[in-house]
């Protein structure tokens, strides 16, 4: 069974930062093998994407609202993807979700951006900003 546990959220005002964390484990689980993403709910509205890291770790993507101010990185000897978030604003407030595929999926160079592409998540963190 492969677990993902994100920490990291919190309140935190306009302009501020947070870096979350995803740590992620499991008996059959490669994570340097897998590519992993971000992902955000706000209440009320649809689960959006936030930021992807390539099996490799070389290539990413961010959504464009959240583009020039989130960065993606993985770090494969922890098991560990982050999310570094800066200027944060009111928008960002939302519960965020860390995602895993299974190993050896797709391409190694490659980000998934779609949500049905990954079969493991995480809780969710809080991440509240105030105005």
């Amino acid at each position: 069974q492969v677990q993902l546990v994100e920490s990291g959220g919190g309140l935190v005002q306009a302009g501020g930062s947070l870096r979350l964390s995803c740590a992620a484990s499991g008996r059959t689980f490669t994570f340097n093998n897998s590519p992993m993403a971000w992902f955000r709910q706000a209440p009320g509205k649809d689960r959006e994407f936030v930021a992807a890291i390539s099996r490799s770790g070389v290539n990413t993507a961010t959504a464009d609202s959240v583009k020039g101010r989130f960065t993606i990185s993985r770090d494969n000897a922890k098991n560990t993807v982050y999310l570094q978030m800066n200027s944060l604003k009111p928008e960002d407030t939302a519960v965020y979700y860390c995602a895993a595929n299974e190993p050896n999926y797709g391409n190694y160079y490659v980000t998934y951006t779609q949500a049905h592409r990954y079969t493991y998540w995480g809780q969710g963190t809080q991440v509240t900003v105030s105005s």
